[in-house]
């Protein structure tokens, strides 16, 4: 399909709940809007698109989504611009991710200009759901699933793609406490790490668990072979602050999920001239400039947490205090000037917001 052909339906809820909504006490994803985008996917193209009133969906018990795990999913964010435009957050680098994910776990692609189209009519539509508060902001959840109802291993040959939106506040109330991982992993060479696939994440749920129940928010993932080089946090890429040089994983490995947060983070910083490695960051050199006072900031970054300065590291039988999060000048910065440039307070000089 090609975004001539397409034409979206809107199928308009009765009465909002938009009035209904706590402002001041806002779960992360737990509040959905008036309505819902799905497209379905049959006979070898995309089908008509609808925007609907918000609803659960039918679901068939052998479809091949729950049982052989081809389903995969993004998520970026919607603001309010200080003169009431909207925009959304570099849509264009999700379209991008979500296509990568789709070929990785042999899905159809959706062409760029429809998936950003769609993202911005639901949005249109539900306008009235974009927050207008600091530190607040509409997240978008497009995600595909494969929908045979069939049992039997192969490729689908149906699908659903559909986006939810939901208003949000912060995801971390507070800085975050990591351990690094030196046992389970997310990945390994070869697999899904850089696909955003659901099983990914539902993998990682036990030893997160196990790490959320001695105190720490996320671990920090290490690579599959030795464990002996960092690769993400749970929620979020990592990024280091070490002798006044940004240090972050090369994304090059395919274990790593190409972050657009970090890429805006580091181009940002390298607009700024702030010294940049990317690369194959060991374990031993975090850990000895944890121990010998050059870490002097740590932070991980994505879209549902932004940037998220890290308060302490743990590994092993070590727990590490970063410096106070006053003192942190550089990810300060950078968290204050992405926040002013998405709602409008400061020129976009990158041309990253997409007004809807």
């Amino acid at each position: 399909m090609a975004i001539s052909e397409l034409t979206i339906s809107v199928e308009q809820c009765n009465v909002s709940a938009v009035n209904q909504v706590d402002w001041d006490n806002l779960p992360f994803g737990r509040v959905f809007t008036d309505h819902m985008f799905i497209m379905e996917y049959a006979d070898g193209k995309w089908q008509e698109a609808k925007i609907i009133p918000f609803q659960d969906i039918p679901m068939h018990p052998a479809m091949s989504a729950i049982h052989y795990g081809q389903s995969i999913f993004e998520g970026l964010k919607a603001y309010k611009h200080e003169d009431g435009r909207l925009s959304v957050f570099r849509p264009n680098m999700n379209a991008k991710r979500f296509n990568e994910s789709a070929m990785r776990m042999c899905m159809p692609e959706i062409p760029e200009d429809i998936f950003i189209e769609s993202i911005r009519k639901l949005v249109e539509v539900d306008s009235a759901w974009v927050p207008n508060k600091p530190g607040f902001s509409l997240y978008i959840r497009p995600f595909m699933f494969a929908t045979d109802a069939w049992v039997g291993i192969k490729p689908s040959d149906t699908y659903k793609f559909m986006i939810l939106l939901s208003p949000v506040g912060n995801y971390y109330a507070e800085p975050v406490r990591v351990k690094i991982e030196p046992y389970y992993t997310r990945a390994a060479q070869g697999g899904v790490g850089r696909a955003k696939a659901a099983g990914n994440y539902g993998a990682s749920l036990y030893p997160a668990k196990q790490a959320q129940d001695h105190n720490f928010h996320q671990l920090v993932w290490t690579d599959a072979k030795e464990h002996k080089y960092i690769e993400e946090s749970g929620t979020m890429n990592i990024v280091f602050q070490i002798n006044d040089t940004l240090i972050t994983p090369s994304e090059e490995q395919d274990t790593i999920l190409r972050g657009i947060t970090k890429r805006s983070i580091l181009e940002l910083a390298s607009e700024w001239g702030i010294s940049i490695e990317e690369r194959k960051v060991s374990v031993e050199e975090v850990v000895q400039a944890l121990r010998d006072g050059t870490m002097q900031d740590a932070f991980g970054a994505g879209t549902a947490a932004t940037l998220a300065q890290i308060d302490i590291i743990g590994y092993k039988d070590e727990i590490f205090k970063l410096p106070s999060m006053e003192s942190r000048t550089l990810s300060n910065k950078i968290k204050d000037h992405l926040d002013a440039l998405k709602i409008g307070k400061i020129e976009d000089t990158f041309g990253w917001n997409y007004f809807v």
